[in-house]
């Protein structure tokens, strides 16, 4: 069965975790990524995991248009742990991953054994990941303003009153990983240290979105 982050500490984690490289794809801790695998490579890397402590480490390329098969990555990712699990009959894998703890990068191992990629990892740097912070503080009403902007200037919709029930710490580990961010800034979002300054950083993300598209507007504007 799988653990409740809080059950977690860095020494229960694998210091050998296979690592799944997805441009513009963010797992935090106690977030939950749905992942639809289907190349031979990811399947075997999904199977092995279910077969062992059911972890895998998400992490992006550096280079988000980076087609090669072993595409450079960045040096902080997060590993999570698969807590549902379903065959298809057209020979896919759905799983969801639930995030635990980011890492460092130490080392990719040679990869002949397998098809997938492997690397040491370090997570005592975030060992904060493990503990949960229900008391967080954040300016709700200001982050959700911003956010009504954010989204209708997209098009997009969402379950206004189920935000309304998240903790604030859930609130911000949502809204990163489901926010149309770019990698670059998906990653910056990751290497938050804490919560807090995730949240000042995911709203500055927030206004600097509106002014450029206020500023889009205003250039297209008749002289």
């Amino acid at each position: 069965m799988a653990q409740e982050l809080s059950q977690w500490t860095t020494d229960d984690l694998p210091a050998t975790i296979p690592i799944f490289p997805l441009a513009g794809v963010l797992l935090l801790p106690g977030g939950r990524l749905p992942l639809n695998i289907f190349e031979p490579r990811y399947l075997e890397m999904t199977e092995d995991a279910m077969s062992s402590n059911r972890i895998i480490g998400m992490i992006q390329p550096t280079d988000p248009h980076c087609r090669d098969l072993k595409p450079e990555t960045y040096e902080t990712g997060c590993a999570g742990q698969i807590t549902e699990f379903e065959e298809t009959e057209d020979n896919r894998i759905l799983i969801t991953l639930t995030g635990l703890c980011r890492f460092e990068v130490v080392q990719e191992l040679p990869s002949e054994e397998v098809a997938y990629r492997r690397v040491r990892a370090r997570y005592q740097p975030y060992e904060c990941d493990l503990i949960r912070d229900n008391a967080m503080a954040l300016d709700r009403d200001n982050l959700i303003a911003a956010l009504r902007i954010f989204f209708e200037a997209r098009g997009m919709s969402a379950d206004w009153s189920a935000i309304d029930e998240l903790c604030n710490e859930d609130l911000m580990t949502s809204l990163a990983m489901a926010c149309p961010f770019g990698p670059s800034e998906k990653q910056a979002l990751l290497e938050c240290r804490e919560t807090k300054e995730r949240s000042a950083m995911f709203q500055a993300l927030l206004e600097m979105a509106a002014h450029e598209r206020d500023g889009m507007e205003g250039s297209d504007a008749p002289q």
